[in-house]
């Protein structure tokens, strides 16, 4: 029961960030997208990921939302978490010119603290995931547990 709630609130994190982070980048799509094309990683791809990127973050809190897509959603967060920390830290440690692709409340953070955020974000996620696949292997085990039990071996 402990961990279906920190599942839930996990869970519940991450539909609040990619849906504010999704609707926000659609409500300033030409400053995402004119973002996009200032960083030097992503000018190439910047008209492409200025549509997926706000749509993939509303996927991912829809898939979250709902129960039987969750673990896919988990799973979702930790893959996109994972690659918005690695463009993040390169920018930190790589880069002097640094434009800024995030909206809203977020925008106001710096680099580093925006780069501690998502590593703080990331290890939740993967905390979650594997959280959810231990209670599922568990589950697993005792169901395999009880038929075991309801089948006696003959000799």
């Amino acid at each position: 029961m402990k961990k279906e709630l920190i599942l839930d609130i996990i869970a519940n994190f991450f539909i609040l960030l990619f849906l504010y982070t999704g609707i926000m980048k659609i409500i300033d799509h030409h400053l995402f997208d004119w973002a996009l094309h200032r960083s030097p990683l992503l000018d190439g791809v910047a008209p492409i990921l200025s549509y997926l990127v706000p749509i993939g973050e509303l996927l991912i809190a829809l898939s979250l939302l709902i129960p039987r897509t969750r673990r896919l959603g988990l799973i979702s967060s930790l893959c996109l978490m994972s690659i918005f920390t690695f463009y993040i830290g390169y920018m930190l440690y790589f880069r002097v010119d640094r434009p800024c692709t995030c909206g809203g409340i977020i925008s106001y953070m710096n680099w580093h603290q925006h780069f501690y955020f998502n590593t703080a974000a990331t290890l939740l996620a993967l905390y979650a995931v594997l959280l959810r696949r231990n209670r599922k292997s568990r589950a697993v085990k005792d169901s395999n547990a009880m038929e075991t039990a309801n089948y006696p071996m003959h000799v």
